[in-house]
């Protein structure tokens, strides 16, 4: 394997100069940085990660943290996450994932000094452990969640204007009777875009029927169940919102164990579209949640932080968009 050492000796330098070198520090000359690195690669050379840890005093691992892993979040949520991450983590770096629900004492988790914590918030009941973050000084990004604090690292889409624009399109086809299946109970994200169905009913003059508002927990049998409660009233809906593509699917499902047939029954739009929305039958019209685009703009922005370099702007809303599909006439 080859060293530092061996680097310094073929070049002429001192270890030092290779170290700091590699490191990209300014207190080496530009081309001397070149002429290093470029000496590294052609013998293919592998940093010694537990020596660079020494040195720098890093750990090189990031907590990615969520809420809750088993309760409202999807296996493709999860999974479109992680796949954002990596995508811009530097390739030093290591990530550990973890739900906020499964720890007893936040710092028995933090005292496996990370670099850095991603929070992928989804309810209020995370800023206890934000607030444990503020008072260890630990960088952090919170993802997801909007948060009325103005200070912190925040980055998450527009979930309220996208539920908004997908009722404005529904009603634009015609559609008058518009239910809405909320998501888990206590979640930001269940708010906002619930916000985002009663800003629209409200700019088109439209009551809001209490009958056709139904809870849902962001899983497949939460919108089977509230889509069944839908199909017994006197009064139907034709055009059912799912605050999540997986209770969108779990709706789709009580619409044909019902013998109706989408859309020329009843129509569906979910919200996320997870890869699986383009394959349901029909392919399910949904709001675009950019989850990968997200998770990318946090990592970006909290290795910033992590080298202290400045953040231009802490807060951060990145907009969605209406996937049209099938599932509306």
């Amino acid at each position: 394997m080859v060293t530092i050492k061996d680097i310094a000796k073929i070049a002429g330098v001192s270890h030092t100069t290779v170290s700091r070198s590699l490191n990209d520090s300014p207190l080496i000359r530009p081309e001397t940085k070149d002429k290093i690195k470029k000496l590294a690669k052609e013998l293919n050379y592998t940093p010694n990660m537990s020596a660079k840890r020494l040195v720098n005093q890093k750990s090189y691992i990031i907590g990615l943290f969520f809420s809750s892993i088993q309760d409202g979040t999807s296996d493709s949520f999860l999974v479109e996450v992680i796949k954002g991450i990596h995508s811009v983590l530097p390739k030093e770096y290591s990530l550990t994932v973890q739900g906020l629900d499964s720890l007893n004492d936040y710092s028995l988790e933090t005292n496996k000094r990370y670099d850095g914590v991603i929070l992928m918030s989804q309810s209020d009941q995370d800023d206890l452990f934000i607030r444990h973050l503020l008072s260890e000084e630990i960088p952090f990004a919170v993802l997801n969640r909007q948060l009325d604090e103005k200070e912190i690292l925040n980055i998450t889409s527009n979930d309220r204007q996208g539920v908004k624009s997908a009722i404005d399109f529904a009603l634009a086809k015609g559609y008058q009777k518009i239910a809405f299946i909320e998501g888990k109970d206590g979640f930001r994200s269940t708010i906002e875009r619930k916000k985002g169905y009663l800003d629209s009913l409200t700019q088109h003059n439209l009551p809001l029927n209490n009958e056709w508002v139904v809870q849902g927990d962001y899983s497949i049998e939460s919108g089977q169940r509230a889509c069944e409660k839908l199909l017994r009233l006197s009064e139907k809906p034709d055009l059912i919102f799912c605050s999540n593509d997986d209770m969108a699917i779990g709706a789709m499902r009580a619409c044909h164990a019902n013998g109706l047939a989408i859309p020329s029954d009843i129509s569906i739009i979910g919200f996320d579209d997870i890869s699986f929305a383009k394959y349901t039958s029909p392919p399910l019209t949904t709001v675009h949640k950019p989850i990968v685009q997200i998770s990318q703009t946090g990592t970006i922005e909290l290795l910033k932080k992590i080298q202290q370099q400045p953040i231009h702007q802490l807060q951060l809303l990145i907009d969605t968009s209406l996937e049209i599909r099938q599932t509306v006439n």
